[in-house]
């Protein structure tokens, strides 16, 4: 098929082929580079907050606790949970300030005293994960919501201190105070060593995934211009320094045919067109000299 096409249609073609060849590995390319970038920036937003949360947690530990501990051997007091005082301080942080209102935190946990922070099944799923990977120590993806996509950061929850059995060991031993807020059939059992939940911070990634859509588009339009741009210049090219010529060439050559011997062949380049064109003219030369000869050879016979 390409026998019987114009040399302008083949160049196109094989422009064609390369801005398309080109535009997919491109393409290929960008799309990974910003996949990568948009996690990372979601990430890194992701990660100060859980930093935070656990910096809170140590806090409520390591002094809040201690200085409460006399009261505490009367009265069960919430505030000093670090899982409770974390999840207050990120609910009172997405209250203050809108641009946190999407953002989530939750001590995802299976058998939990407070209700709120039963895992539901897709946390469960990431609980069950850790579990049966204890060396696993966080993962990281995105979660499909009603609302639109989370990024989200897990790390594992692990009973690590012989002073959590003391409110979440055998419910008789729990502080009086304790029972009467949440009862006596959830957050008890636990064992030390053991991983009851997740810690996981969840981030909107809506809007950066939106952004990274409208850059690829921007990216892509604008190298796709510069292939088209780059087709057109060549094609005026081609066809003014090789087509036009080539043209010019046959209907000298196509006058030469029929007889016509003052038809020139111009040189106008001194590129490979050029010498051609000053080959077809010695050629024309040659042809005219030849026909002279035997135009002299038939005249000699006919005075015979």
């Amino acid at each position: 098929m390409l026998k019987n096409w114009k040399l302008r249609q083949k160049f196109t073609v094989i422009l064609l082929g390369i801005f398309l060849l080109g535009l997919t590995l491109i393409g290929t390319a960008l799309f990974l580079i910003l996949k990568q970038d948009t996690e990372n920036q979601i990430a890194s937003q992701g990660l100060i907050l859980i930093e935070t949360m656990n910096s809170v947690r140590a806090y409520t530990s390591n002094q809040v606790n201690p200085e409460l501990k006399d009261r505490l051997e009367e009265e069960f007091l919430p505030e000093t949970i670090p899982a409770y005082s974390a999840r207050e301080v990120f609910e009172n942080l997405r209250d203050r300030k809108n641009e946190y209102r999407n953002f989530f935190y939750k001590e995802a946990t299976l058998n939990p005293t407070n209700l709120r922070d039963r895992s539901d099944k897709f946390e469960t799923q990431i609980i069950k994960e850790f579990i049966a990977q204890p060396n696993l120590k966080e993962t990281q993806n995105f979660r499909s919501t009603a609302s639109g996509d989370l990024f989200y950061i897990a790390r594992p929850l692990i009973v690590n201190e012989a002073s959590c059995l003391e409110c979440h060991g055998s419910p008789k031993d729990a502080p009086r105070s304790q029972i009467e807020r949440y009862g006596a059939v959830n957050g008890y059992g636990w064992k030390l060593n053991e991983i009851i939940g997740a810690q996981i911070i969840y981030v909107p990634a809506k809007k950066v995934i939106t952004q990274a859509r409208q850059s690829f588009v921007l990216i892509v339009g604008i190298v796709s211009l510069i292939f088209f741009l780059v087709i057109v210049l060549m094609n005026y090219l081609l066809n003014r320094n090789v087509i036009s010529p080539l043209k010019r060439m046959a209907r000298v050559a196509e006058e030469v045919s029929i007889g016509n011997m003052n038809a020139e062949f111009e040189r106008t380049n001194k590129d490979e067109i050029g010498n051609l064109a000053e080959a077809f003219q010695r050629m024309k030369l040659s042809l005219r000299m030849a026909m002279g000869r035997l135009s002299q050879v038939n005249r000699m016979k006919n005075q015979e």
